[in-house]
């Protein structure tokens, strides 16, 4: 059995999930990474991904979130999200908005850095997409 922590997801709207969770895989910006108990003290941001929280029991919720960041420290793991949609309510829609959106933003940019961290974010998304096959 692995130790549990405080874990807390939060979005601009409200407080999404808190409670004592086994693990959580979280798409920090540098890769994805797995969350333990006594995990050493981190502060990444976060690409757009699926936050995968291992509850006590074996159960997983996931979510797709984008921007934000994610704090783990003595207290816990804390993932201040821009955006995070449940697995159980994301709309293949809502998701080819996001990418749409993206493509416009990769569309419009005048610049090549702003171009590129457009284009960065599109191909987060796009991969987004394929990983859940909408």
């Amino acid at each position: 059995m692995t130790d549990a922590f405080k874990f807390e997801l939060v979005s601009p709207e409200r407080l999404l999930l808190s409670g004592e969770v086994e693990q959580v895989l979280v798409p920090g910006s540098e890769g994805d990474m797995t969350v333990l108990a006594y995990h050493a003290p981190l502060l990444t941001t976060l690409r757009p991904g699926l936050l995968d929280i291992g509850l006590p029991g074996g159960e997983h919720r996931r979510f797709f979130i984008r921007g934000g960041f994610a704090e783990i420290g003595p207290a816990g793991l804390t993932v201040l999200a821009e955006t995070a949609i449940d697995l159980t309510e994301l709309e293949a829609g809502q998701l080819a908005q996001a990418v749409k959106d993206a493509e416009e933003d990769v569309a419009d940019a005048s610049e090549d850095a702003v171009r590129d961290r457009a284009q960065t974010k599109l191909d987060q998304l796009r991969q987004v997409q394929a990983t859940l096959n909408l």
